[in-house]
């Protein structure tokens, strides 16, 4: 038990300097991050952005800044304001700047210049974490994210929208016209305002989203037509073959034209096997084969029939459904395209459980031991198109990879020739072009996790697939295989867990900066930071620099 406290002199002076490397133990990772920054990065291209030599102080140094900016992404914190409060509260925070805080203004203006160099960091950091012998490619995954934008959903307005909120403010500014006329006279009054001629006003950005728009209605009505006309001369044709397909499902009137050149087509098809059957009885019994066991099926009876017959009348109804909606008004064809106001580049995406955001989809591709190796951002809701792009960037990845585990002092240098073993991705990812596109080995589901397990349980395959099945039913052998579908379920683990590690343990559920441009080269970043804090977290030690 203790006999007394212990004093709390806070008035005490120091009686020797103090040292920074006292304040915190040497394996902590703050330390490790420094030494990764400042002696095995290449950070010139940061520093290209910074001026200096200029009247005034001295400017902060961009390698403590970068090295903030990583450790506060790293611990989820993303407002300029909060980590300038901690540089001052927080030890480790301290000693990264060295008890020279930065203000909040100088780490906005920094971050937002750090998006033109940030693919250039995360391909150095792939390639250090490459020479610690990560970056395990027998398995990667491919998957994406919803991530709102700097924007809200309510900003968005449609052609009519954008055209009446341009008309209001031309309103507007007439009637300021006016006033200043009554007020100050012609000197003054009917002289536009400074800020009317700005490209960055609010009135710009609406007459740049009204003529995008415009544009990409046309080029959709076109490519509409086109597939419309495509489809209309043989159904089996691929949509995609001659020219852009427009989102969005198929016309019912074309729908119903398939349906019913199916439904004839299988009506044909049982009715000549039914006539020839005689014939082919007579010439089995003269041929001494055993003549067929029971005549073939009535033509309304077959499976074929009754099933074109069902999807016909489904594609009726749907077609007069969706009559009803348009003379009403209401439904899909009632609903136009539409831009955000605040940012033109973001779109409104449907997320997985329902609803909607105002956003991006952000795409990357994930190794087996959770290392991002490749990143994009778009506004195409469908990841389907993202597939082969994605694809390339791994491919690069992987020779970065093995040039850098080629390099003296790389951990595990027997991986150097390993390339990418298998790519996972789930049935977003589904089409014809994706499974036939020459690239590594990929497995693609055909249908949710659910549909792909009870396949692999119900109907197990073994071998190879048959000489004559299709890609799709390759891909479906493939899943019903033991090795296939053990495979299969490691994607959920390696392409989901860094999202779910983004959104809930850092918080980063939305972006802070407005564009494309500049939205991936965040998303960039929190990748660059992403594999930097697997370094921390698996205890390497670094390379001779």
């Amino acid at each position: 038990m203790a006999k007394r406290y212990r004093p709390v002199e806070r008035d005490q002076g120091f009686l020797l300097p103090p040292d920074m490397r006292d304040w915190l133990p040497a394996d902590h990772p703050v330390w490790l991050l420094v030494t990764v920054v400042s002696q095995h990065l290449d950070t010139s291209a940061v520093h290209r952005h910074r001026k200096v030599g200029g009247a005034g102080r001295a400017a902060y140094d961009p390698d403590m800044l970068l090295t903030l900016l990583i450790w506060a992404w790293a611990r989820g914190e993303r407002s300029s304001r909060r980590i300038e409060r901690l540089c001052q509260e927080d030890v480790s925070f301290r000693v990264i700047c060295a008890g020279d805080a930065p203000d909040h203004v100088t780490l906005s203006r920094f971050r937002a210049a750090l998006g033109a160099v940030t693919a250039e960091l995360f391909a150095q950091v792939l390639r250090l974490c490459a020479r610690l012998g990560m970056g395990r490619l027998d398995t990667i995954a491919l998957d994406g994210v919803k991530i709102a934008a700097n924007a809200s959903a309510t900003a968005s307005r449609d052609v009519d929208g954008l055209r009446r909120l341009a008309e209001r403010i031309v309103d507007e500014h007439a009637t300021t016209d006016e006033a200043e006329d009554a007020l100050c006279g012609p000197c003054r009054g009917d002289e536009v305002p400074a800020e009317a001629a700005h490209p960055r006003t609010r009135p710009e950005r609406i007459r740049a989203a009204l003529s995008e728009l415009q544009a990409e209605e046309a080029a959709v009505e076109e490519a509409r037509r086109q597939r419309e006309e495509r489809v209309a001369a043989d159904p089996r044709v691929d949509a995609d073959a001659d020219g852009p397909t427009p989102t969005g499902r198929v016309p019912e009137q074309i729908e119903v034209a398939a349906a019913e050149r199916e439904l004839a087509r299988a009506v044909t098809d049982q009715q000549a096997k039914i006539e020839s059957y005689p014939q082919r009885a007579a010439e089995a019994e003269a041929a001494g084969r055993p003549t067929p066991l029971k005549p073939p099926t009535p033509v309304e009876q077959h499976y074929r029939v009754r099933k074109g017959r069902a999807r016909l009348a489904k594609a009726l109804q749907r077609q007069g459904r969706r009559a009803e909606q348009q003379q009403a008004g209401t439904g899909p064809a009632a609903r136009k395209p539409k831009r955000n106001i605040t940012d033109p580049d973001s779109r409104l995406l449907p997320v997985r459980g329902g609803g909607w955001v105002q956003g991006y989809n952000c795409q990357a591709v994930t190794s087996a031991d959770g290392l991002i190796v490749a990143t994009s951002v778009t506004n195409n809701p469908a990841d389907v198109v993202q597939f082969e792009p994605m694809m390339r960037a791994a491919e690069a990845a992987a020779t970065v990879i093995s040039h850098a585990r080629r390099e003296p002092g790389t951990v595990n240098r027997d991986q150097a020739d390993g390339g990418i073993g298998v790519l996972l991705a789930d049935a977003g990812y589904f089409s014809e072009h994706n499974l036939t596109t020459e690239g590594p080995d990929r497995l693609i589901a055909l249908g949710t996790a659910r549909d792909t397990e009870r396949a692999a349980r119900t109907g197990p395959t073994h071998g190879p697939p048959p000489d004559e099945a299709t890609p799709q039913q390759t891909m479906q052998h493939q899943l019903r295989t033991q090795k296939g579908i053990a495979t299969y379920r490691k994607r959920s683990h390696i392409a989901e867990t860094p999202f779910g590690h983004a959104k809930h343990n850092l918080r980063f559920r939305q972006f802070s900066q407005r564009g494309i441009t500049a939205v991936s080269g965040e998303w960039t970043f929190h990748a660059t930071v992403h594999n930097i804090s697997k370094i921390f977290r698996q205890g390497h030690t670094l390379p001779a620099s």
